[in-house]
């Protein structure tokens, strides 16, 4: 059975989180002399000497319509990177604590753990790309804290079976943390909505792909109210800036746009599949749930350089396990994939 309070660090529960001058502060003023603030502006632009809202609840709010899910159950980072950084900090004790990642995919899990000092536990794909709950299920003990999987999966691109992360969640005492960085360009639908049945569920997701906004930094995490509570007790006070906010804020409104752009990936990842698979170079296609694809062909290497002569960068995966002889393949612009395909068929 998931309980949260002892799931948590010792030092994490007994921790008196930092309080700003803006987290004691509730409602509306005019003047504000709280902070320690330059109260006659910046060279640059008089709007941003004031601190930001430490628990952006505007942008929550926003959020809140798109996705269907109360503010409260909304955490917001600095990238996914800090989404994923502070569970490990919150729940994971260094030197004794594991994680169990399922390779291949998104590397930071692992990173983030080593920084941490927590061991990592792989548990690799099937063949197929699916979880091997097997092997999954024996790596667990009594020190396993979080179990993270990516779905649609970065450098595969598919999405896990959704009965087998509900096994995992109704079987698993601890974390279960569900990455969708690249849910919109799916044809399955986010696991947000199951976060009332699932107490240990975190579902992260970004604005950096289907939103178009990587250089703004913002990660989003949802999950019960218990779990978000953490979340704002370890993150530092003023972790999404104001411009941050502001534009995600923008972006928000126009949800319309967002969807135009989803549907125009998705068609142009379908018409590269069909080029790409006519070209003597490509072996194999693997199917995509994601912006990109993941293409085997006749040597990663030389092809990955003989791209890069041209000034066409892709991300050579050849190295990686189950995904050898492969390049991973962003879908660009029309312009940028004619090139690509052009170059491709001169190889």
């Amino acid at each position: 059975m998931f309980q949260l309070d002892k799931l948590l660090r010792d030092n994490i529960r007994k921790l008196v989180p930092y309080s700003s001058a803006r987290d004691e502060f509730k409602g509306e003023a005019q003047v504000f002399l709280d902070a320690n603030e330059n109260s006659l502006g910046s060279p640059l632009t008089r709007w941003y000497n004031r601190y930001p809202d430490p628990l952006q609840w505007k942008v929550k709010e926003a959020l809140s319509r798109v996705k269907g899910i109360a503010p409260q159950h909304i955490f917001l980072g600095n990238g996914s990177d800090e989404c994923i950084d502070i569970l490990y900090r919150a729940f994971c004790e260094p030197g004794k604590d594991n994680v169990i990642i399922n390779p291949p995919t998104y590397g930071m899990y692992e990173v983030s753990a080593h920084i941490n000092d927590v061991e990592v536990r792989r548990a690799t794909l099937l063949d197929d790309f699916q979880l091997d709950l097997v092997h999954l299920e024996n790596l667990v003990d009594e020190n396993t804290k979080i179990i993270w999987i990516c779905s649609p999966n970065n450098p595969t691109a598919n999405s896990m079976n959704r009965q087998d992360v509900e096994v995992v969640l109704n079987n698993f005492p601890g974390l279960v943390v569900v990455d969708e960085a690249y849910i919109n360009f799916s044809r399955h639908r986010s696991f947000i909505q199951e976060l009332t049945d699932y107490p240990n569920l975190v579902v992260m997701q970004t604005m950096s792909k289907a939103w178009g906004l990587a250089g703004l930094r913002l990660g989003m995490a949802f999950a019960s109210e218990a779990i978000i509570n953490v979340y704002n007790k370890v993150k530092p006070p003023y972790n999404i800036n104001q411009a941050t906010q502001e534009l995600a804020l923008k972006a928000l409104e126009d949800t319309d746009q967002v969807n135009d752009m989803i549907r125009a990936l998705v068609t142009m990842r379908e018409q590269m599949t069909i080029e790409l698979a006519a070209l003597p170079v490509v072996k194999k296609i693997y199917p995509s749930d994601a912006n990109f694809l993941l293409v085997k062909v006749t040597d990663a290497k030389a092809v990955y350089q003989y791209l890069l002569n041209k000034g066409i960068v892709v991300r050579d995966r050849s190295k990686v396990e189950l995904c050898e002889g492969c390049l991973r393949i962003t879908v660009g612009t029309a312009s940028e994939n004619r090139q690509l395909l052009e170059a491709l068929g001169q190889f």
